[in-house]
């Protein structure tokens, strides 16, 4: 009997996972993802257009290849699938300007194991703070992670033909719920609650979207600022959960509930695993990414959202798949 060896493939891949990283976004910041949609499928014609060497476009096409986001064909390049919904700059969906931000971030894994060692950050996480000067950077970089999640809500809701509905976004960021929703449904208004300078963007970017005239901010923090009482129909609460601990989600889901309206419905958007912990495989991989940078926060299972929700009022919970992410509709 032969006894086959596993090939060392795979691991070598992984320990080397950094330059996928690297390749993915200097490829977007030269901007060779749109030369590739335009059309460009050669290392010469991709070197012309974005002014780079002919020697790092082919590098560039070659790591491209290995990662799945670039295929050959007839002898020309051009994008996947994924890579043409997700790394064109201009449409909706376009993650290139998250995929340059991360390049910054690498550095940061450095710190990892000492942080592995006594269970948090190392250094002060700086960067959940009103005046932090990155927030213009990464508010628009990570808005195209929402728009999946929110389309689909939108339909699960009903929300185009819902009428004169009124919506609260807690820590909403770009606002790109709003403007989603907004677009989806004339007569409805939205609220967002979040820091100053976060709430100028959004109010900036829902001005470009021309809805801002429905949108309306309240400057603070969701841990202290009043949510009211029976004034919304519709809450959403996207990309926080991960960054809590269990009692401050259950702390705000409970005011939550008490801000919704009766039949009034929660939405939450975040990496979820299942109860085992046995995938899905990205929302594993981001407690990493909580540990790293935040005192509490983690990727928190099924049954946690279940029992947070009952625990602040919520009767009906449902969750729906919005990859990498998952929706949780509570009533």
């Amino acid at each position: 009997m032969t006894n086959h060896q596993p090939s060392p493939d795979t691991v070598m891949r992984l320990i080397n996972g950094y330059w996928a990283t690297g390749i993915l976004a200097v490829s977007a910041t030269h901007s060779l993802f749109n030369h590739l949609e335009d059309g460009a499928g050669t290392a010469a014609a991709l070197a012309d257009r974005a002014r780079i060497s002919e020697r790092g476009a082919q590098t560039l096409l070659d790591g491209l290849v290995s990662i799945g986001l670039v295929e050959r064909d007839d002898g020309r390049y051009r994008n996947t699938a994924e890579a043409s919904a997700y790394l064109v700059d201009g449409k909706p969906g376009s993650l290139s300007s998250f995929a340059r931000l991360k390049l910054t971030h690498m550095g940061s894994l450095a710190d990892l194991a000492e942080v592995v060692r006594v269970g948090g950050p190392v250094t002060n996480p700086v960067v959940e703070v009103a005046n932090n000067p990155h927030w213009e950077g990464i508010v628009t970089a990570i808005a195209a992670q929402s728009v999946p999640a929110a389309t689909l809500a939108a339909e699960l809701l009903g929300l185009a033909g819902a009428g004169e509905i009124t919506i609260l976004d807690v820590g909403g960021g770009s606002g790109v719920y709003s403007g989603i929703w907004l677009e989806a449904n004339p007569a409805a208004r939205s609220t967002q609650l979040d820091w100053e300078p976060i709430n100028a963007i959004a109010r900036r970017l829902l001005t470009e979207r021309g809805v801002a005239d429905r949108f309306t901010t309240v400057d603070g923090d969701f841990h202290t600022t009043d949510f009211g009482t029976a004034a919304y129909d519709v809450a959403v609460y996207s990309h926080i959960a991960h960054q809590e601990g269990p009692e401050s989600n259950v702390e705000v889901f409970t005011r939550l509930r008490q801000a919704l309206r009766p039949g009034g419905t929660l939405v939450v958007n975040d990496y979820v695993v299942d109860d085992d912990r046995s995938g899905p495989a990205f929302p594993l991989l981001f407690a990493s990414e909580m540990l790293l940078k935040s005192k509490q926060g983690s990727t928190w299972r099924r049954s946690d959202y279940h029992d947070w929700l009952a625990k602040a009022g919520f009767t009906d919970v449902s969750f729906h798949s919005a990859p990498p992410a998952t929706l949780v509709i509570a009533r």
